[in-house]
């Protein structure tokens, strides 16, 4: 029996919700409604430094002035560490990851050294320095108590991969994943004991999501998305990327350029409606 559809709004409280914002939780409220299911609404926080609580109490306050509602309660990942936890040590178990000592101030200076260093979606790929450290380097640094990060390593990692890995997207069709667009991620920091890549992965599915909506920007996340659902054995979810909100100047709206907000457009009197009759259509 095919499950209900699951989609989700999975904003992060380093601001407040602007249109494009609106436009993506609007999608997928109206994704579940026409295929018969329900909307959960998650709130990204594993970035402590710059998630404010004022910010997550006006999501929702913005998202409920649209008319939207969701199950509760809210996941919120910083109340979820241990899950990721558990899901980076069945990857360390199987020696999928390794210990990066680099500083990204040396990592730029690294790439800088080689003109023809691979590019990805996020920029130029990290180029493997620690990747072959050996065990007795390793265990010599973090006795020192030098900083680290852990790497998935992606070649060893797909070596594991005995299937053709694809998703498929609303708007794309099927597609067949490329996890090495990314080269060796990042999977979790010192000072966050998880990444963006890890934690989306987990929450879709203990949080039996069927169909990821979010917007375009996020589309080549799902070729590292798929490699890590195949390597925890989870579930893979259909896709829905939607367009993204511009503004004037064709630039995608975004928090770190001050894009109008919601609570903007109420002060000055404007209605949901308002707002419906600003976006593109949802459908």
């Amino acid at each position: 029996m095919t499950p209900p559809t699951r989609t989700r709004f999975a904003p992060s409280p380093t601001g407040r919700l602007h249109l494009g914002h609106a436009f993506s939780a609007l999608v997928a409220a109206r994704t579940a409604d026409r295929l018969g299911g329900d909307m959960v609404l998650r709130i990204e926080d594993i970035d402590q430094s710059r998630c404010r609580p004022e910010f997550e109490k006006a999501i929702y306050e913005d998202l409920r002035w649209l008319g939207l509602t969701w199950p509760t309660p809210v996941r919120r990942q910083s109340e979820h560490f241990a899950e990721y936890a558990a899901a980076l040590a069945q990857l360390d178990d199987a020696r999928l990851l390794y210990p990066c000592f680099c500083t990204r101030a040396e990592i730029r200076a690294e790439i800088a050294c080689s003109p023809s260093a691979p590019q990805g979606p996020d920029g130029p790929i990290y180029p493997g320095t620690c990747r072959h450290l050996s065990e007795a380097d390793v265990a010599a640094r973090k006795a020192r108590g030098a900083p680290f990060a852990l790497r998935l390593d992606c070649a060893k990692a797909l070596q594991r991969v005995d299937i053709d890995l694809f998703f498929d997207d609303v708007t794309h069709g099927r597609i067949a994943a490329d996890p090495t667009k990314f080269g060796d991620v990042v999977l979790a920091r010192k000072d966050t004991p998880t990444s963006y890549h890890l934690a989306v992965v987990v929450d879709d599915h203990l949080q039996g999501i069927t169909c990821v909506t979010r917007g375009e920007d996020l589309f080549e996340s799902t070729h590292i998305h798929r490699l890590l659902q195949y390597l925890l054995s989870l579930p893979t979810p259909h896709y829905a990327h939607h367009r993204l909100i511009e503004d004037a100047g064709g630039r995608r709206l975004a928090k770190r350029d001050q894009a109008t907000t919601l609570s903007d457009l109420r002060a000055q009197g404007l209605t949901p409606d308002d707002v419906l009759a600003r976006l593109p259509p949802l459908s």
